[in-house]
């Protein structure tokens, strides 16, 4: 069920710009980049999703949103709508599939979904999650009683061209004919434009091409399990039915726009690099790379390798270690029973599985295994060339040492993941960085009674 909401925008005469007060979503913002936004405008919206770490840090994002309410910094469309939103990449030139010069296009729909099960709500996560990072999410849901960026999900609308009254033909049309609410033109290269659908029939006619379809969680987790504990925690205290029966959610439609898929590294601030070559030797090929390769060389051989099967690639030490031709043996013992032969094929599988836990015998945890999305910036921090919070998705770990090894994995293949998910089963957390995300900021929704 899509509904749509009045949603909470920035007025664009109290800010310097609508570029500087958004952000990417806030799991993939490093201590470098949070500095960056945070400078950019004090406005910007990652003071509200990334407020710190201390024990009021909930209440002091929910402070300065009901401040910049009253002080007309963000507004309230005056109507409920549904939100078409477009993002336009020009890392060169081509044509766009609406004429627009765009390397790649992405368009979809901002709306509230209702919240359940995944056999009655139709939403299928495919990612284990952390109990920590979704306490500290429906934490600040609850404090700033709102949804501050939208998770993201995507559905299959059947064949391409199928049709304008299909929800993406819709938005094709409405996205040629009319002129946007927003446009604007971020650091990364990234055109955002939004359009406001606030017609009953153009909502209902979107609502009803996605009824009854099911959608898979690209991105946001975290964020939907903390949707689904609050909803829980204000049922349990007796408040029945209200707006925590929702959630913001921007929904693509898979076939028209192909999600791009990128691969999520580890760090292990605590393993010696030459100490977890030594370990992995006992399952896996390990080859030492020439000194001196480009990190961009060695994963071109890590690209390579993976398609043999599950590869990875050490850093940390004098050269890179490729990681290779896991021991089946090994391999099997390794998995937990029960499991299905596509989730024991995955490479974060794999990883977690047989190398972290038999053969380095670390247990996943938030503080001992930190994430990154970017391999430069993984191998930067067990260079001494970063801190290790530059990799704790603005998360704790800050006490954590620079050094220890990174494991750069190649990405999962989009088919697998849904192989997966619609087997009922959820590949190991932060396994998996769908693409392109939403712009944070450009739309909010609280948890107003006029909502």
């Amino acid at each position: 069920m899509l509904a749509p909401f009045r949603g909470i925008r920035y007025a664009r005469d109290r800010v310097s710009g609508i570029a500087n007060v958004t952000s990417p979503p806030y799991d993939v913002i490093n201590g470098g980049v949070l500095d960056h936004l945070r400078a950019a405008d004090p406005h910007n919206v990652v003071r509200l999703i990334l407020p710190g770490k201390d024990a009021d840090a909930s209440k002091t994002a929910a402070g300065l949103l009901r401040e910049w309410l009253s002080a007309g910094v963000l507004i309230r469309d005056r109507v409920a709508a549904l939100y078409i939103y477009e993002q336009c990449g020009h890392e060169q030139v081509l044509p766009g599939r609406d004429g627009a010069d765009c390397a790649w296009l992405q368009r979809g729909i901002i709306g509230l979904i209702r919240l359940g099960s995944p056999e009655s709500a139709g939403i299928l996560p495919h990612e284990g999650v952390m109990p920590g990072l979704v306490a500290g999410r429906r934490e600040l849901m609850a404090a700033t009683q709102a949804n501050l960026e939208p998770i993201f999900l995507i559905y299959d609308g059947g064949q391409p061209g199928d049709g304008p009254d299909t929800a993406t033909g819709l938005m094709d049309r409405i996205a040629a004919e009319r002129a946007p609410l927003v446009s604007v033109t971020t650091e990364d290269g990234v055109t955002h434009r939004l359009w406001r659908l606030g017609e009953p029939a153009e909502q209902a006619a979107i609502a009803a091409d996605l009824a009854g379809r099911r959608a898979l969680i690209a991105d946001g987790h975290h964020r939907y399990a903390a949707y689904l504990d609050l909803q829980a925690e204000m049922r349990a205290s007796g408040l029945g039915p209200g707006p925590w029966d929702y959630g913001l959610a921007f929904l693509v439609d898979s076939a028209v726009y192909p999600p791009r898929l990128g691969a999520i590294h580890r760090v292990l601030p605590g393993l010696p690099p030459e100490r977890a070559a030594e370990l992995a030797k006992t399952a896996f090929t390990v080859q030492d790379l020439p000194p001196g390769l480009s990190l961009d060389d060695a994963m071109t051989r890590l690209a390579v390798a993976g398609q043999e099967g599950p590869a990875f690639l050490l850093a940390g030490g004098p050269v890179f270690r490729l990681l290779s031709h896991p021991d089946p043996a090994q391999l099997a013992a390794s998995m937990p029973s029960g499991v299905s032969a596509p989730w024991q094929a995955l490479d974060a599988s794999v990883m977690q599985q047989l190398l972290l836990g038999r053969l380095w015998g670390i247990t996943d945890s938030e503080r001992d295994v930190l994430i990154d999305h970017d391999a430069a910036d993984a191998v930067r921090a067990v260079s001494g060339d970063a801190t290790a919070t530059d990799v704790a998705e603005g998360q704790a770990c800050a006490a954590q040492p620079t050094g220890g090894t990174a494991v750069i994995s190649n990405p999962a293949s989009f088919e697998a993941v849904v192989q997966i998910a619609a087997h009922g089963e959820r590949v190991p957390r932060k396994s998996t960085s769908f693409g392109p995300k939403p712009r944070t900021g450009l739309v909010l929704r609280t948890f107003g009674p006029s909502d």
